[in-house]
């Protein structure tokens, strides 16, 4: 096989030139002894490299840099294998696998190593807030709300950790299994039982009614920000929206919204300027509500304007299938004015709040989070692989590491093997095709490899050229360093 690859630079100052390089090899699947179809090292043939320089001497141009230009690697000649994750510490925390992840930023597991407490860190950068509209004036409006904030119904930040070096800000606040809206995606009908959700709408009031005798606005209530606990506990939280009020303000007036469009009352819908905020969290809720007891919202739209348009006249219906009691909660918290919605004393004397529904239907599961089994502890197998790897000695540890490799690196190794064996048991073997030889020699400064083509030369003769150089083998620096991916495999 024939092929020829023409090599050219322009640059002002100096003057062009064009080197071609022709060689011939013979029809083996790759070159320096990659094997053949049917798994034999192939040799190589005639092997001839010309150089021709358009009236310039390059003497600065060798072989090995003729050979640097380009390390063409085909994907058959990779070696996928999987990288050890390693044991990462913030602070007093261990890193855990990745539970979700937003708009902000990734959420992962952590355990807290003088506690023992499982913990969930949002790691967010402070490059990716600047390109979201009032990213950092939202982390910081949820961190100062956050820490004045104590209740068994609301999430707790733990700590905060910032890092300027890398530019990122770990908010550590506590561990939930997972939130409503992952069981209503996994729920037969996208709903809940009318016995499971009236247990987590009376959790979600008593953590509004506590949020609102602090004087704060959440603005964001739905499935999504209502996350559960390992034992059942409901906790309001992403407070990135939510706005305290003056402490000595007349009323609870707002005058911006920036929540779920789906969630929001008629009189953002509608414009107004100004709204009363409380009115804004019992709107939300009761949409909250009808989503967890029906599976569908009470407004839709094939867009943003179409669906304000329909919030902003309120006709919406509720399912035959709906109790009377929960029909009229519904309705008194959908009331399209908010003087006439109802406020949370109200929903607490309604009759469906008061009494809990029976018990009939199957209870929806949390459904696993990524990267757990049957909501297990991510950080552990992390923290095993640690003390293993403390126990062996440093050259153990090395020989652990798993890193990608090509397949002339894998050969290689091979070969090193080959000839300390050989070396070892010195029996000869012929080859009838002939034995091809590399080695490392030490140069000045840069490793050059040697190869030695023997016709009908036997593998023992090689060896004495390899055992004595020691040669040191560093990675190809064309070497791909890809991640183990669901969809990457060798093509």
């Amino acid at each position: 096989m024939d092929s020829k690859m023409a090599i050219e630079e322009c640059d002002p100052d100096e003057a062009k030139f064009s080197d071609s390089i022709s060689y011939q090899q013979s029809d083996q699947r790759s070159v320096a002894g990659f094997p053949d179809e049917d798994g034999e090292l192939g040799s190589l043939k005639n092997v001839h490299f010309n150089l021709e320089s358009n009236g310039s001497n390059h003497n600065w141009l060798s072989y090995d840099d003729t050979m640097n230009f380009f390390h063409r690697v085909d994907s058959n000649q990779i070696i996928y294998r999987a990288k050890k994750k390693r044991c990462k510490m913030i602070g007093k925390y261990v890193m855990g696998n990745i539970l979700g992840e937003g708009s902000y930023g990734k959420v992962k597991e952590m355990l807290d190593s003088e506690l023992l407490f499982r913990r969930a860190v949002k790691i967010l950068k402070r490059r990716k807030l600047r390109r979201i509209p009032n990213g950092e004036q939202n982390v910081q409006r949820e961190i100062q709300l956050l820490r004045m904030l104590k209740h068994h119904n609301v999430i707790e930040l733990v700590d905060v950790i910032v890092n300027e070096e890398k530019q990122k800000m770990y908010l550590i606040m506590e561990f939930c299994i997972g939130g409503l809206q992952d069981m209503l995606d996994n729920s037969p009908g996208k709903k809940l039982p009318d016995w499971q959700a009236h247990g987590y709408f009376t959790q979600l009031v008593d953590g509004l009614e506590y949020l609102h005798s602090k004087g704060i606005v959440h603005k964001d209530i739905k499935p999504g920000n209502l996350l559960l606990t390992s034992g059942q506990v409901l906790k309001i939280s992403d407070f990135g929206v939510a706005e305290p009020l003056d402490l000595y303000s007349e009323d609870d007036t707002c005058r911006t919204s920036q929540g779920s469009p789906a969630f929001q009352p008629p009189e953002i819908a509608n414009g107004w300027e100004k709204f009363p905020g409380f009115k804004v969290d019992i709107w939300s809720s009761g949409v909250t509500l009808y989503n967890l007891t029906t599976g569908k919202y009470p407004f839709e739209g094939d867009n943003v304007y179409r669906l304000f348009e329909s919030i902003g006249q309120c006709n919406f219906q509720i399912p035959d299938s709906v109790s009377p009691t929960l029909k009229s909660l519904l309705e008194g918290m959908l009331q399209k004015q908010p003087a006439d919605r109802f406020s949370i004393q109200q929903i607490r004397q309604n009759l469906w709040f008061i009494v809990n529904p029976p018990r009939i239907e199957p209870e929806v599961p949390v459904p696993n989070l990524r990267g757990q089994k049957d909501h297990k502890m991510t950080v552990l197998p992390y923290i095993i692989d640690y003390f293993d790897e403390t126990k062996g000695s440093s050259d153990d540890f090395e020989e652990e590491v798993e890193y990608l490799m090509t397949e002339r690196e894998y050969f290689v190794n091979q070969r090193r093997e080959l000839s300390q064996e050989e070396n070892d048991s010195t029996s000869e073997f012929d080859n009838e095709d002939g034995a091809i030889c590399i080695s490392a020699v030490e140069g000045d400064g840069d490793n050059e490899l040697v190869a030695n083509f023997n016709n009908k030369a036997s593998i023992s003769e090689c060896v004495t050229n390899t055992t004595n150089q020691k040669p040191q083998w560093k990675r190809p620096i064309s070497c791909l360093s890809v991640g183990k991916l669901s969809h990457c495999r060798p093509s």
